[in-house]
This record gives structure tokens, C-alpha cells and sequence, in this order.
């Protein structure tokens, strides 16, 4: 047995106490990065199959089914607006779930947290329409939106932070990345299923009960995620690794007292990416939807075509990262998104017919893909190891509502009532606050060294 002990915060900085971690972990434990890496990958992909499973419908099929009462583009912004809630709500799930980990233990706050998503999907696969329910069906779609939202705060295990803790020395990015991929993961799945559910049922029968099935889809996929994941949570090993790596929940107070500038810096520094999230995935569907859509199942079959790329794109930032350092390559694809931004209206323009259209979302994909792959850890390395577990949860919670809750609404309005160009410097703005973000972070740790 070693007889190796755990380093005192006193003596040592983060840096090194992480080191020393990393040999007791490669002393003890018999869970490799490989195993942990097939949890995060698993349990992401089945929370993004769910996500762009609501945020297609949320283009396809809530504007009709539950706002007939509106204009098509007014429908559709107020889909956008209960689409939201979700993000909004996610930070409260994050601190409710900590509170029932502390009270009983990862274990039932995983479970929990994906039962009440479960119950949220099938619900909204049973909910009926307005035409039904009236104004009443609205508002439990805004409560089962929510309880979605609620319940993905809930579902953080640690497992992407015990991941790259775990990484060898210089392919730290590449392990980074790896938790990205279920992003593309889900999309794929997520826009085949519809583009074959759209273009195989008369639309008549699509908005019925054709769209239903992705929702049952989503309901099973969380299911087979939910144990597949507790089978590696639960193990002996795995709480032991977390114990050591310090990775449990902390009070609120004691978070954002000593650690919020890492939540704001690592929320803004991924802005850039976040935004681009929904600017390339759902407000370009919905813009196509208003204005050209007789082209929808096209654009979502090259909109596979373009999460496909996304995913080499995210491998590749793993490269990336680790040659030129992660702060550096998401500062230097914030800039190649900005460039992006100002090709955007004349590529989704109407005039620009099928090459322009093909383009935006071919480009956009790698682009998201290459920077998205960093999104999450550029930063959250900041945070000393007590609180990296519920500080990199937070962040991208917050990362998530001030980049990516409104874009497709705020995109959206903005192209309808003052044109495309406005979208581009709405894109812009966050691509000025990723690089104010990480210029600030670069000063803090230069400071902090």
C-alpha cells in the first residue's frame, strides 16, 4: 500500500497540489481517463440529443401548435421565448441538485435530476395543443420548458472536470474536448430524425403526431444514459478519485464571494462560441422556416453534413489547444467567428440561393466546432481545486443564459424588423466580449504567477 499523502492547500499552489493528485490517482485507482471519457461522452450526447430535440421542435412545431392565435414570425418569437426559460432556470437547478447531493449523494442527485427530465420530455410529448387546451396548454409547456431546464442543472457529475484533472501533461485540450463531442452527437441524431419525420409524413400528420416521436426518442435515449452513467459514478473508485481531487459541492456564498470573477470570466470568455451556438443550429432553421420553406428538409439534412464537420472540428481543437495553448486558439477563432459574422447577410440572404445557404452552415459548423471544442476549459482551470467542481458547473450555466438563451429570439428579431446585418453585430458583441474575457484572464493569472 502507498504510503503517499494528500498535500496541505497551505504549502502548495493548485499547480502543484493538482500534479500530486494525478500521481495518487495513478496509484489507487483502477478507473481510467478512457472509462471517464466514455461517461462524459455518453451522458452528453443523450443531454444534447434532448436539447436540439426542443430546440428543432421549437422551429417546426411549437409556432403552430401552440400560438395559431399569431402571425408565423410572431409565433415563432414567442416559441423562443419559452425556449429560454430552460437556460434561465438551469443555474437554480445547478445550486438545488448541490444541496440534494450534500443531503444524500451524487447518486440521487444524478437520478433525480434525469427523472425529472424524463417526465418533462414525455410530457411535452403528450401535451396537447392550444387548439385543446387553449392558453393552458402554453403554460405547461413554459413549466415543463422549465422543470428541462431545472433538471439539466442537475445532471452535472463532475465527470468533465475529473477528466481533464486526469489529463497527461500537454494534451490537456484534447482531453477538453472530448465531453464537446456529444454536442455534434446529439445534433446529428437530433436533425436526422426530424429532416426524416418532415420529409416522410404529410405535414398534417407531422404536426399531429409525427414530431411526438423524437420527444419518446429523447425520453428512451436519457434512460439508457442515466444507467450507463450511474454505473460509473457509483463505483468506489470514482468517489475516491473525486474525494481527492476535492471535487464536491461548496456553500453559494463561499463561491461567488472567493471564486465569481472566474464564473464571469469563464461565462464571457466562451461567449463568442455560445452565441454562434444557436446562430448557425436554430435561428438560421427558423429563418429559412418564414422565408424559404421549401428548402427545411434540405437544410436540415446539410445541416448534418455540417455537425459531422462540427465533430472533426472539435477533435481538431484539441490540436490545437494543446500546440498553442487553449486561451490563444479561443481568442484566435473569436476573431475567425467575427470574420464569420460579417459574411452572414449576404449568405443567408435570399439572393444568395443554395451556395450561400450551404456556406453559411458548412463554415459556421467548423467554426463552432473549433471553438466550441475549448469552450469549456479555457478557464475554468482558474479555480482553485475546492471549487472547480460546482465553479465549472455554474459557469457554463452562465455561459449558457448570456450566450445562447436569447440568440435565437434576439437574431431572429433583429433580421425581421431591421434586416440580417443587425444579426452580424449582435454576433459581433460577443465576439468583443470573449476577447475582453480572456485579456482579462490572462492579466489575472500573470498577477496571481
Amino acid at each position: 500500500m502507498s504510503s503517499t499523502h494528500l498535500p496541505t492547500a497551505d504549502s502548495e499552489t493548485p499547480a502543484e497540489r493538482a500534479r500530486e493528485l494525478q500521481q495518487i490517482h495513478e496509484e489507487r485507482s483502477h478507473v481510467t481517463p478512457g472509462e471517464i471519457a466514455v461517461g462524459v461522452v455518453i451522458g452528453r450526447a443523450s443531454e444534447y440529443f434532448d436539447f436540439f430535440v426542443y430546440g428543432i421542435a421549437s422551429v417546426l412545431v411549437f409556432p403552430t401548435l401552440f400560438f395559431p392565435f399569431k402571425d408565423p414570425l410572431q409565433a415563432t418569437l414567442w416559441s423562443f421565448v419559452i425556449f429560454s426559460f430552460a437556460f434561465i432556470a438551469r443555474p437554480l437547478g445547478t445550486v438545488i441538485s448541490m444541496k440534494i447531493q450534500t443531503r444524500f449523494n451524487r447518486e440521487v442527485k444524478l437520478t433525480v435530476a434525469l427523472f425529472l427530465l424524463g417526465i418533462c420530455t414525455v410530457g411535452i410529448a403528450f401535451l396537447p395543443g392550444y387548439a385543446t387546451l387553449g392558453f393552458g396548454a402554453v403554460i405547461v409547456l413554459s413549466l415543463l420548458r422549465t422543470g428541462q431546464g431545472l433538471a439539466l442543472g442537475g445532471s452535472w457529475d463532475g465527470l468533465p472536470s475529473l477528466l481533464a484533472l486526469n489529463a497527461p501533461a500537454g494534451k490537456r485540450g484534447w482531453y477538453a474536448m472530448i465531453g464537446q463531442l456529444g454536442a455534434p452527437l446529439g445534433f446529428v441524431l437530433a436533425s436526422s430524425l426530424f429532416a426524416y419525420l418532415y420529409s416522410s409524413l404529410p405535414q398534417e400528420d407531422f404536426l399531429s403526431f409525427g414530431w411526438r416521436y423524437a420527444f419518446f426518442v429523447a425520453f428512451a435515449i436519457n434512460v439508457v444514459a442515466l444507467f450507463a452513467r450511474l454505473r460509473l459514478v457509483a463505483t468506489d473508485e470514482y468517489r475516491h478519485m473525486l474525494e481527492e481531487r476535492e471535487l464536491a459541492p461548496v456553500p453559494v456564498s463561499e463561491l461567488a464571494g472567493t471564486q465569481g470573477h472566474n464564473i464571469l470570466i469563464g461565462a464571457f470568455a466562451a461567449l463568442a462560441s455560445y452565441a454562434l451556438f444557436h446562430l448557425i443550429t436554430v435561428f438560421p432553421l427558423s429563418w429559412i422556416r418564414l422565408n424559404n420553406p421549401e428548402l427545411l428538409t434540405r437544410f436540415l439534412v446539410v445541416q448534418v453534413v455540417g455537425a459531422f464537420l462540427c465533430g472533426a472540428g472539435v477533435v481538431g481543437s484539441g490540436w490545437l489547444a494543446d500546440r498553442f495553448g487553449r486561451r490563444s486558439t479561443l481568442g484566435s477563432l473569436a476573431i475567425a467567428i467575427g470574420v464569420f459574422s460579417l459574411a452572414m447577410p449576404w449568405l443567408l440572404s435570399t439572393s444568395s440561393g443554395y451556395i450561400g445557404k450551404d456556406l453559411f452552415l458548412l463554415v459556421g459548423f467548423v467554426l463552432l466546432g473549433l471553438s466550441y471544442g475549448q469552450a469549456a476549459g479555457a478557464v475554468t482551470a482558474n479555480f482553485e481545486l475546492r471549487y472547480r467542481y460546482m465553479g465549472a458547473a455554474l459557469t457554463s450555466d452562465v455561459a449558457w443564459l448570456i450566450g445562447a438563451a436569447f440568440a435565437p429570439l434576439v437574431a431572429l428579431g433583429l433580421a425581421a424588423h431591421f434586416g440580417l446585418p443587425y444579426v452580424s453585430i449582435y454576433l459581433l458583441s460577443g465576439v468583443v466580449c470573449t476577447l475582453v474575457a480572456l485579456r482579462l484572464n490572462k492579466a489575472l493569472t500573470a498577477r496571481s504567477d
